[in-house]
């Protein structure tokens, strides 16, 4: 029964990788608790931190750093965090898909935008589609380190700081939970004031030893901790997306692996019944 015997093959390939993505889903589950983690323990620091640089923001500091220093935008910089590798679903197509959406709208108005990467998934998407380019971080791993990312970030301050470009903003995967991650843009220069009313009508803080010293540093740990938290957050977001694809895979496998049982027990049931009929057509006939 060659039909049978085709089907049976058939069979065991869909088992192998029904194993390998089940396999891989585990390793996600495992992969994902540990960076989310990692991304929790560093929220309070990163929503602090954005606090403080609101404040400043808000308020009339003795040294009013480049930085917070709103300007007509002529030209946007973009910092786009994607992931190393693939198989985790739609997370770095819907992120694109973002990307693409917000650039045509600034093309529309005449303004041009540098990005700099991180990720393998972004490099090799705007290779495909092109853009200016001016910095890339490749292979940054499943636990980056902030000195990993500080030359990307660097290249983009210091074109905000020349005037290259007047806007800087980051987009990345947010992680809502374990079934949503949504793609997200976020400023990060000029400096957003915090968003409080009571903040407009008063104060300063007391610089100790000397503002312009404890600004110019806060500030640009300020955009490396976001950077660097974004980061964080988009490898919870991989681990997250990647164990909801490796799951839907499993299950699709068990399905055709079902389907193909099935037709597998009709062809031998036919061929059975056939040679059932040619055994009693022999006989009849002779």
């Amino acid at each position: 029964m060659a039909v049978g015997k085709e089907i049976r093959k058939k069979i065991g390939s869909v088992e192998n990788t029904q194993k390998i993505t089940g396999a891989m889903q585990l390793v996600a589950a495992s992969k994902m608790r540990r960076t989310r983690e990692r991304m929790e323990q560093g929220r309070p620091y990163s929503d602090h931190i954005r606090q403080v640089i609101g404040h400043l923001a808000n308020s009339n500091p003795e040294y009013r750093h480049t930085y917070m220093n709103a300007r007509e935008v002529r030209r946007m910089g973009y910092i786009v965090v994607s992931t190393d590798k693939g198989l985790c679903g739609g997370l770095n197509a819907n992120l694109f898909r973002e990307l693409v959406r917000t650039m045509a709208e600034w093309d529309a108005q005449g303004i041009g935008i540098d990005l700099s990467l991180v990720g393998n998934k972004a490099a090799a998407f705007f290779r495909a589609l092109g853009g200016n380019v001016v910095a890339t971080i490749n292979n940054i791993g499943e636990q980056p380190a902030v000195e990993t990312l500080i030359g990307g970030v660097k290249v983009m301050l210091d074109a905000f700081e020349a005037g290259d470009i007047d806007r800087l903003d980051i987009i990345s995967n947010v992680f809502v939970n374990t079934m949503t991650q949504r793609p997200t843009i976020k400023q990060l220069l000029p400096l957003d004031p915090e968003d409080d009313e009571a903040l407009r009508r008063r104060w300063d803080y007391i610089y100790e030893p000397d503002a312009r010293q404890l600004i110019d540093g806060l500030v640009t740990r300020f955009i490396e901790a976001q950077v660097y938290h974004a980061v964080i957050e988009n490898t919870a977001c991989e681990q997250a997306a990647k164990m909801i694809a490796m799951k839907n895979a499993t299950d699709a496998a068990e399905e055709l692996i079902d389907e193909l049982t099935l037709l597998y027990n009709n062809a031998r049931q036919a061929s059975i019944t056939q040679e059932i009929a040619e055994i009693v057509g022999g006989a009849a006939a002779v």
